[in-house]
């Protein structure tokens, strides 16, 4: 049997494992990417004008900024998924805000929702002071009574990743994250799996299969309430700057959280975050 194969084909692999421990995993939702463009039957295409976190990006619905390619040549198995971000400078949202960058950002909200299960995907992004793609969940409601888990963040150092959970008396800098350092020779510019197992009293998260940051009921209501049994959907956004990113690299200018060499890069079109695949699975028995 083919290793990589296996290494690639989520579905497969997670059924070999589920079958080993004695237990059945059902497939809730399985997003390879590998249509000539974005299924907007099952994904929505977010289009912002005014940003949160003081981020500098406009988030719009342009095949420049969300758009698929035959995966293989990036070390996909099949097609792929491009989030990539673009310098606009007076770019003008229909809010009348002007911005200097344009992202993407997509989401499944009222397409597919689930309560519990496994939630991985497969990506790598680039590395630059102030670059912040996320891989996330967020419930419907407002915020952060919601819910919502950070499966995945990186704001441009590339040796390491953070997960998050935000809820109401833990929001914003939140007591409830970790940040998960790489081992030498290893870092977000290469694929990883990123998942979370969502389970009624907690929330497991992985990197490649190996448990980062466990979380439990009992360890969220010292600060709130536990928001996470409420059905979320599913967030794939690269942003730029703001609040986060700054807070870790100190960046002022050119833009709050944005090097000159990262603007550089997004100047020159190497900016991208690529998901080979999102998937969804519950194991029912």
């Amino acid at each position: 049997m083919n290793l990589k194969y296996l290494l690639l084909s989520a579905p497969l692999l997670l059924a070999l494992q589920a079958f080993a421990q004695n237990k059945t995993t059902d497939t809730v939702f399985f997003e390879d990417f590998n249509k000539p463009t974005l299924n907007r039957s099952r994904w929505n295409v977010e289009v912002t004008g005014n940003t949160v976190n003081d981020e500098q990006q406009a988030y719009v619905d342009s095949a420049a900024t969300i758009y698929m390619i035959d995966g293989k040549a990036e070390g996909a198995e099949n097609g792929a998924l491009v989030l990539k971000a673009l310098y606009k400078p007076g770019f003008t949202s229909k809010e009348q805000r002007k911005y200097d960058f344009i992202s993407g950002r997509i989401n499944t909200r009222a397409k597919m929702e689930f309560t519990y299960g496994t939630a991985s995907c497969r990506m790598k992004m680039a590395a630059g002071a102030g670059l912040w793609p996320a891989f996330w969940l967020l419930g419907n409601g407002k915020w952060p009574n919601c819910g919502e888990i950070d499966v995945m963040e990186t704001v441009g150092d590339s040796s390491w990743v953070s997960h998050a959970l935000h809820g109401p008396g833990y929001f914003g800098d939140t007591p409830l994250a970790k940040r998960v350092f790489f081992p030498a020779g290893i870092d977000v510019t290469q694929w990883h799996v990123y998942s979370v197992d969502w389970l009624p009293e907690s929330l497991v998260f992985k990197v490649d299969g190996k448990i980062t940051y466990t979380v439990t009921k009992a360890m969220v209501e010292k600060y709130g309430r536990w928001a996470f049994d409420n059905k979320k959907f599913i967030i794939l956004n690269f942003a730029l700057g703001g609040g986060y990113p700054g807070g870790v690299n100190k960046v002022t200018k050119p833009y709050h959280g944005l090097s000159e060499n990262t603007v550089n890069k997004i100047k020159a079109g190497d900016a991208k975050t690529i998901v080979d695949w999102v998937l969804i699975t519950k194991t029912v028995n």
